[in-house]
């Protein structure tokens, strides 16, 4: 019998729309297209009384083309202006729509844990659902590191969810590291290793837990070995701080030559960041490294050239996605 080819389809052209915070990296993911992507322009105003002026430029243009959003929902303020762009793009008779929404921002509040606790995860889920379907059929929404998996079932039949992933990036860079062999892949609790385990099966992998003792919970070594090893934290996301900084307390007590931490999600608020900067001898002896994406743009643009922080961009990654 005859083999099946698959013949590869020419590669798309995207009109790619963008919110103000994401316009540093919509242009890094235009450069990544090889002229495939063409930026374009939203005049982002307000009224008198603060509810949103918008004007999408170049609308009638839009007509039978391929058109992208590049979103970041950084305070529930932003997600209302941009959500009203997002509905009104499918609707100028586009041949296809694709969110890009790097940071799914509720995604860690999916439980509810007593009676009366909101998973607003479920309530972002069910806008998104609602976008209006284009020409040429339901939404693509492209989204990185979601906190749970099982929150894709949040979404209704009317958006195509592809859950894409920054571990690519950390791997590439961790083999550039000059002590590239010595590393040790750490997870801080069982969600981050059942979330990111099978995407590490080339390294040396150590868990740790929470313990409660009292009223503290006391981050424990619970299985695994790092003394001598430049060991790494993975997680999803950061947002105080607190869990990465005993973690690697307790993996430099048991004995870790060096310690980084990697998250896809540098969320940072109240610049909490600044818990890791390099600023005396023992904090540089803290974190070697601390890897971020720019999934969050806010805190990329806070925290740019300052010790130990490395941002690895998406830009590639969007938009080879872009392309699907």
């Amino acid at each position: 019998m005859a083999e099946s080819i698959v013949v590869k389809s020419p590669k798309k052209h995207v009109n790619l729309f963008y919110s103000l915070d994401c316009e540093e990296l919509a242009n890094k993911v235009a450069s990544h297209s090889q002229n495939n992507i063409t930026l374009q322009n939203i005049k982002w105003r307000s009224f008198a009384d603060g509810f949103p002026n918008i004007f999408i430029n170049n609308a009638e243009e839009l007509r039978g083309q391929h058109v992208a959003f590049l979103a970041s929902f950084s305070s529930p303020a932003q997600v209302f202006e941009q959500l009203s762009v997002i509905y009104a793009l499918p609707r100028l008779f586009v041949s296809s729509f694709t969110l890009v929404l790097p940071f799914f921002p509720t995604g860690s509040f999916e439980r509810m844990e007593e009676e009366g606790d909101v998973a607003t995860a479920f309530t972002l889920a069910r806008m998104l659902s609602n976008i209006p379907i284009s020409r040429g059929g339901p939404t693509s929404l492209v989204i990185y590191d979601i906190h749970a998996l099982q929150e894709r079932f949040y979404f209704g039949d009317e958006v195509l969810p592809l859950f894409e992933t920054g571990i690519p990036l950390l791997k590439e860079r961790l083999q550039q590291l000059p002590d590239a062999d010595n590393v040790v892949i750490a997870f801080p609790d069982d969600g981050a290793w059942k979330r990111f385990h099978k995407q590490f099966d080339n390294y040396s992998v150590v868990v740790c837990t929470k313990v409660r003792e009292g009223d503290k919970r006391i981050v424990r070594l619970k299985e695994g070995h790092v003394s001598g090893h430049h060991v790494v934290i993975v997680d999803d996301l950061v947002q105080s701080g607190g869990t990465l900084i005993e973690c690697q307390k307790v993996l430099a007590a048991n004995g870790a030559a060096k310690v980084s931490a990697y998250v896809t999600h540098g969320v940072f608020p109240n610049q909490s960041w600044l818990r890791f900067t390099h600023k005396d001898e023992a904090s540089e002896k803290a974190f070697a490294y601390f890897w971020i994406t720019d999934s969050c743009p806010v805190t990329v643009k806070a925290l740019a050239n300052k010790a130990p922080f490395e941002v690895l961009s998406l830009a590639g990654s969007i938009a080879n996605a872009l392309q699907i």
